[in-house]
């Protein structure tokens, strides 16, 4: 039997102290989702003892990796990257967006724009952006 071929790319988000809370709230919104594993800063590590030093997650079956910066950067995520869900149903994209939006910011509403039957586009309480779809 073959076994199957590991990831070649993954998303690779950068928190600063907010990796464990992100990774808990994404993967509890998506079907076949999960922490993988987590590795943390220790006492005389550089960053704060406990927070994430590297972990690996799931969500719907894609492997993404994150972890809490142990320096601070003048940086943050931007809405020029984001993750795209193509939702099944016009309930899936309801819950996602208002979980999603929730401490957030919307950038474009749920609304018909279109190029799709359903479309909202928000950036989480994390800063991550995310571009929800139903197709028609």
């Amino acid at each position: 039997m073959a076994t199957a071929t590991p990831q070649k790319i993954t998303t690779f988000l950068m928190f600063e102290g907010k990796a464990e809370e992100a990774m808990t709230f994404y993967t509890s919104l998506f079907d076949d989702a999960g922490i993988i594993d987590v590795s943390r800063y220790g006492a005389d590590a550089p960053g704060e003892e406990g927070t994430v030093q590297h972990a690996t997650f799931s969500l719907a079956g894609q492997r993404f990796m994150c972890i809490d910066s142990a320096t601070k950067h003048d940086f943050g995520f931007t809405p020029a990257v984001s993750l795209y869900v193509q939702c099944e149903d016009e309930a899936e994209i309801d819950r996602l967006y208002a979980a999603l939006a929730e401490h957030g910011a919307e950038l474009m509403p749920l609304g018909s724009y279109g190029f799709s039957t359903k479309f909202g586009w928000v950036n989480d309480r994390f800063g991550v952006s995310w571009q929800l779809n139903l197709p028609s």
